[in-house]
C-alpha cells in the first residue's frame, strides 16, 4: 500500500488547525490536532523563524500528523498535536518578548480545554515550558524544581540506543553495538548523548555537527570528525541523523555509504516516496516516529499517567520491541518500514476510536 495512503489511514484528516494572533506578542501560534482516538493530544510547542509565510501551517500539519503515528506506536494513550510560533526574524526573542509568547502559546492551548499537551521542541526547552505553564496546566517537560519532567534529551536517547540495538540485529543478525560503526550527524542536546552511549557500548564513531565547538566532543569521543558536508557519505555501518530533518532526498540517498539509517531527528524522509528510493539501495530505514519516542514516552509516564520511574525506563527500552515489530511486518508484505510503521499505528488508532481496545 502506498505510503501516503497509508498515513492517510490513521486520520484522514485533522480535527483542529487554528491560528490565533497573540494578543501580547502580535505573533501567529499555529496549533494542530491532527486525532485524539487515542487521547488528549500529544506533541511539541516549535518556536522557529520561518521564510515563507504557509509554511508554519504546513509544518504543524505535517509534525501533528507524525505525533499520531509516534504516540501510537509508542503505546500511548495520546493522539497528536504540534504548537507552532512563526518568528519573524531567525533572531529568537528573550526577556519580556519571549514570555510575552509563551503567554500567548498558553493561553491558546488553555483555550483549547484539556484536548492538546505541549512540551518542548526546536526552539524551545524545560524553562519555556514553565513560563507556558503559567497560563495552562497542559503542559510536560517542565523543569524537575517546577515540578516537572524536566529535559527530556536524556530519555530519548536512551530509546535511541535501544532502537539502535535493533536496527543492527535487523542489519548484520546480532544487536552488539560493539565494534560496529556510526556515523551520528548533529550533536545537539540529544546528538551528543546519544554518541557517549555509543562510545560507552565500544562502538567506532564518526561526528559531525555545523557548529565548530562540537570538535571538543569528537576529541574527548576519539571519534572521526567529518566536515558536515561529507558526512551522509561516510563509510559506516548505521547512520544516525540527530539535527533537523529533511536529510534524506533524491539527492541524498545515492551518496549514502551505509547498511541503515537510524536516528531521532524528526521527518528525516523529505517525501514518502524516499522511503522506497532507501528500500531500493538496500539501506535499512529506522522511522524516526519510532527511534525518537524515548522522550515523549518518559515525559507522559512522569507526569500524565504518574508512572514510577521504573515503569517509564521500561516503556523507553520497549522501542527496541517495537522496531523489531515494524521490521518484521515489513518484510512480511513486502513493504518498507515506513509502510509498517503507519499501518501499525492505523490499526491502533482505528480499534481505539472504535471502542475495541484502549492501551496504556
Amino acid at each position: 500500500m502506498d505510503a501516503v495512503l497509508e498515513r492517510a489511514l490513521v486520520a484522514p484528516t485533522h480535527e483542529l488547525v487554528q491560528v490565533v494572533r497573540g494578543r501580547r506578542s502580535g505573533l501567529a501560534v499555529t496549533l494542530a490536532i491532527h486525532s485524539s482516538a487515542l487521547g488528549p493530544a500529544a506533541g511539541g510547542c516549535r518556536i522557529v523563524h520561518y521564510p515563507d509565510p504557509a509554511a508554519p501551517v504546513t509544518d504543524a500539519l505535517r509534525l501533528s500528523a507524525a505525533m499520531t503515528v509516534k504516540n501510537a506506536l509508542a503505546g500511548l494513550d495520546n493522539g497528536g498535536g504540534k504548537a507552532v510560533v512563526a518568528l519573524p526574524t531567525p533572531e529568537r526573542p528573550a526577556g519580556a518578548a519571549r514570555a510575552a509568547l509563551l503567554h500567548d502559546v498558553g493561553d491558546a492551548i488553555e483555550a483549547l480545554g484539556g484536548r492538546y499537551v505541549t512540551g518542548p521542541d526546536v526552539g524551545s526547552g524545560p524553562a519555556d515550558m514553565a513560563v507556558i505553564g503559567e497560563r495552562t496546566a497542559h503542559v510536560c517537560c517542565r523543569p524537575a524544581a517546577d515540578g516537572g519532567s524536566g529535559d527530556s534529551s536524556p530519555h530519548t536517547a536512551r530509546g535511541v540506543l535501544a532502537a539502535l540495538g535493533a536496527v543492527v540485529e535487523e542489519a548484520f543478525g546480532s544487536p552488539g553495538l560493539a565494534g560496529r560503526t556510526f556515523g551520528v550527524i548533529g550533536l545537539g542536546a540529544v546528538g551528543a548523548r546519544v554518541a557517549r552511549l555509543l562510545r560507552e557500548a565500544g562502538a567506532r564513531l564518526t561526528v559531525t555537527d555545523v557548529a565548530p565547538a562540537a570538535r571538543g566532543l569528537a576529541a574527548e569521543l576519539g571519534a572521526t570528525w567529518a566536515d558536515p558536508g561529507d558526512a551522509l557519505a561516510a563509510p559506516v555501518d548505521v547512520l544516525v541523523p540527530a539535527a533537523l530533518g529533511g536529510l534524506l532526498t533524491p539527492r541524498t540517498v545515492p551518496l549514502l555509504r551505509c547498511a541503515a539509517v537510524a536516528g531521532p531527528a524528526n521527518n528525516q524522509l523529505d517525501a514518502p516516496g524516499t522511503a522506497d528510493l532507501l528500500a531500493d539501495r538496500g539501506v535499512l530505514w529506522a522511522p524516526d516516529v519510532v527511534v525518537s519516542a524515548g522522550g515523549v514516552v518518559h515525559a507522559t509516564g512522569v507526569e500524565l499517567r504518574r508512572e514510577p520511574p521504573e515503569r517509564s525506563a521500561e516503556r523507553v527500552d520497549g522501542i527496541a520491541a517495537t522496531l523489531r515489530e515494524v521490521f518484521r511486518l515489513a518484510r512480511a508484505e513486502r513493504i518498507t518500514p515506513a509502510a509498517a510503521a503507519d499501518r501499525l499505528a492505523a490499526l491502533r488508532v482505528r480499534r481505539a476510536a472504535s471502542g475495541t481496545v484502549r492501551e496504556g
